[in-house]
């Protein structure tokens, strides 16, 4: 992995948890998965049905039933942006994280994000982006002094661990004061949780909470595919039309 790095490794493994919480944007372009949906203990502990999602970065997403019903299907490239658009917000001129550098520390894992067009496409519940880049945990950057409740949230009980047949970072989460989820009014963890963090793409595969009323809530995300090849074709919700070039086309005169 190229780019900047810096001048130390992650020093402790929270740093490290951290850090693979920050990477995810560059450790992979396509993700081929499931998700399911933890309800709480309280609840009966019931888990939806999973979902298959097909995801090209930075928003084309394919999202299908169990039994294969489509119930989502976008290449991301529908909406136009014409020149007033790109002129009218500063924003609109941030570029996809994969065109710039961050600042890696020392294992190849991401210790400064630098600003981007982050951002992940989502399907019904805005967490997509969050389990997808789990940074919400992490923030961008370390923080400049290290005191109680200055992290995002407090990291204990790490353990490298296999989900789904990957490998993971485990950890239990408790979220601090300065704890912003990305979506807001949605956060990743809604108190003391446990979170497994895929090592090979950084993705959130797992979260269960572990206290008060939504005990056993979480999800399950089981990675199938890693950077496979995914053309447009796979995000429309019908093939195109393509014309036999053996057959003979007619020509009707008149």
């Amino acid at each position: 992995m190229s780019g900047q790095r810096s001048t130390s490794s992650a020093s402790t493994p929270e740093e490290t948890f951290r850090s693979l919480c920050r990477s995810s944007p560059w450790r992979w372009e396509t993700l081929r998965f499931t998700i399911a949906w933890r309800t709480p203990a309280a609840q009966g502990l019931d888990t939806a049905p999973p979902l298959r999602a097909w995801l090209r970065r930075p928003a084309a997403l394919r999202v299908e039933a169990a039994d294969g019903t489509l119930l989502h299907s976008t290449t991301g490239n529908e909406q136009s942006r014409d020149a007033l658009y790109v002129s009218a917000t500063r924003k609109s001129w941030l570029v996809a994280p994969r065109l710039v550098t961050p600042v890696y520390d020392g294992a190849g894992l991401v210790r400064r994000r630098p600003e981007a067009a982050y951002g992940e496409a989502v399907f019904g519940d805005p967490r997509w982006s969050s389990m997808l880049d789990p940074v919400e945990l992490a923030g961008n950057a370390p923080v400049a002094m290290v005191y109680p409740g200055a992290n995002r949230v407090e990291v204990e009980d790490l353990a490298e661990e296999t989900f789904a047949g990957r490998a993971v970072l485990a950890a239990t989460v408790t979220p601090n004061a300065s704890y912003e989820p990305a979506a807001p009014g949605r956060p990743l963890v809604g108190g003391r949780s446990r979170v497994l963090l895929d090592v090979g793409t950084a993705v959130c595969v797992s979260t269960t909470a572990l206290d008060g009323p939504a005990q056993g809530a979480g999800h399950d995300l089981a990675i199938l595919g890693v950077d496979e090849y995914l053309t447009d074709d796979y995000f429309r919700a019908a093939p195109p039309e393509l014309s036999d070039v053996s057959r003979h086309v007619p020509w009707i005169v008149g």
